[in-house]
């Protein structure tokens, strides 16, 4: 069977994880023993952790560890109370207790059909609608009828209402040509998007995604710094933008299937 390495990143200590097959990776501020792999060593951006949160493991990885990874392998990335499960696990009946017998440590029989593994999709179309009032004023006079169509409740407008009006379509400006039209119809007709910045794919393919996204990403931050990215939706802009470019990506340019996952607090 071949393998699978999955990283999980994390800001605090995960003690039950420590003895499964998973590689353990940090980021923070919290201070971790040597069994947890730093994201502040060699090749790295940890100086933009508060921004960029799990893809400052994401982009050391990419810089120092994937280079040594065997192309045959499959590697795959979760975080901190967002795990991989196996398609046979009854997600109703998962919880603290029993979660690592059903996380995902091998590779799923039929993923020999696929070159990529990404997180089954969550939806936005069911918005409450004194949210869309308090979050969403802009874009309902700008389009009235999200208050009646679940088609019009798009990618676009949830990151409007919860991280800027108007930023992902400002970051969409700034990507290639190849991709540009293609993520700006994206995020206007998908009403759900793959979450988490969590993946399973191959060394090759893993390394065309981290050059898209971090090139991406740096043109952003001409566009919007970081002095003024204040309080939760906001300070993590550029992992927010990574989020949604990763679902148009891996459905674009890969064959891919959709795993199930599960938040366990």
């Amino acid at each position: 069977m071949k393998k699978l390495e999955i990283y999980c990143v994390t800001n605090k200590l995960v003690p039950n994880l420590e003895k499964t097959s998973y590689n353990l990776a940090c980021v923070g501020k919290d201070i971790f023993p040597d069994n947890y792999i730093k994201s502040d060593l060699g090749d790295n951006i940890f100086f933009k952790e508060k921004y960029y949160s799990e893809l400052t493991f994401h982009y050391w990885f990419w810089k120092n560890l994937l280079p040594k990874i065997d192309k045959s392998t499959w590697i795959g990335f979760c975080q901190r109370r967002r795990f991989w499960i196996k398609e046979s696990s009854i997600k109703d009946s998962i919880n603290k207790d029993n979660l690592l017998d059903n996380l995902l440590y091998y590779p799923e029989i039929d993923w020999i059909n696929y070159e990529s593994i990404i997180t089954k999709p969550i939806s936005l179309t069911k918005i409450k609608i004194s949210k869309i009032f308090k979050r969403g004023l802009r874009s309902l006079v700008k389009s009235p009828s999200i208050l009646f169509s679940e088609k019009k409740r798009n990618i676009k407008l949830h990151f409007d209402m919860h991280h800027g009006y108007g930023n992902l379509e400002k970051a969409a400006k700034l990507l290639d040509d190849d991709d540009r039209c293609d993520f700006q119809d994206f995020i206007e007709k998908k009403s759900n998007f793959n979450p988490h910045i969590m993946f399973i794919t191959k060394p090759e393919i893993a390394n065309r995604w981290f050059d898209a996204v971090f090139n991406w990403l740096q043109k952003c931050e001409k566009e919007f710094g970081f002095k003024n990215l204040v309080g939760y939706d906001y300070t993590r802009l550029y992992a927010f933008l990574a989020e949604r470019y990763l679902s148009f990506w891996f459905q674009k340019y890969t064959n891919y299937k959709e795993q199930p996952w599960i938040l366990i607090e």
